[in-house]
């Protein structure tokens, strides 16, 4: 494929009358992670849900891996995966069973196989065989982005993905997004948390009013502002690093 993995020019969709997107224009390289960061209604996940042949734009144009959504949603959908703000998995089944269904609907070749893959992969090998309602929050969220991977999609969209968890458990979800971008998956990353998009994202796109109002690095966006006076003061740990030390997560905070 050559090209942006995503492409998005002059789109809107409105809902009763609501105007939410009102001519989003946004490129996604291969490979890359971008956060698209705004509040609550503000169009991140409308966005999201457009570019997973999930909803029709009223106008514009969305391509993704050089596939126009509206005409080509089955190819589009063999290349993508859709993470949503709640865990996708059935608490019922194991982590292996879970993996192992999904593996099957996707029509991988070997879904055992598959499954000890993304268990060795994702830290999960000795919780394989307990029931997912078992799990804590960072866990669960880490088989529900394994279980994205399966079918070996080109572009992954997470929306919200560290939704409700702790400290740990986004922390978790954050190592794994990293590992993500280093094979090659393009990521596109909705947010609300600003610490979250600077942590994770190559580029922020910041969404309000229904565009896209800001693209960019996190140093380039930052310098939109006048540098701050410089001020001398001790610096003291947040209430997250403290929590963090005292259950001995502090070292793996980046």
């Amino acid at each position: 494929m050559t090209g942006p993995a995503i492409e998005i020019t002059g789109l809107h969709r409105s809902f009763g009358g609501t105007e939410v997107l009102r001519g989003v224009d946004l490129a996604v390289a291969r490979g890359e992670i971008v956060s698209l960061l705004g509040s609550n209604g503000a169009g991140k996940t409308t966005t999201v849900t457009i570019l997973a042949t999930l909803l029709t734009p009223d106008a514009g144009q969305v391509r993704v891996c050089g596939l126009d959504v509206t005409e080509h949603p089955a190819d589009v959908r063999a290349k993508i995966s859709l993470t949503g703000q709640f865990a996708a998995v059935d608490g019922i089944l194991t982590g292996r069973e879970n993996l192992v269904l999904i593996a099957r609907l996707r029509s991988v070749a070997d879904p055992a196989r598959a499954a000890d893959e993304l268990l060795a992969r994702f830290g999960l090998v000795d919780a394989a065989d307990r029931r997912v309602d078992t799990y804590s929050g960072g866990m669960t969220r880490r088989l529900d982005i394994a279980m994205s991977l399966l079918g070996s999609p080109e572009v992954i969209f997470l929306d919200e993905p560290t939704t409700g968890l702790d400290p740990e458990g986004r922390r978790e979800v954050w190592r794994s997004i990293r590992r993500l971008a280093g094979e090659g998956v393009t990521v596109l990353l909705t947010t609300q948390h600003l610490e979250e998009a600077e942590q994770l994202a190559d580029r922020v796109a910041v969404l309000h009013g229904g565009r896209i109002v800001a693209d960019g690095t996190v140093t380039e966006l930052k310098s939109l502002l006048p540098p701050a006076p410089v001020e001398y003061v001790r610096r003291q740990p947040t209430l997250e690093q403290v929590f963090l030390a005292l259950v001995g997560a502090e070292g793996e905070l980046r």
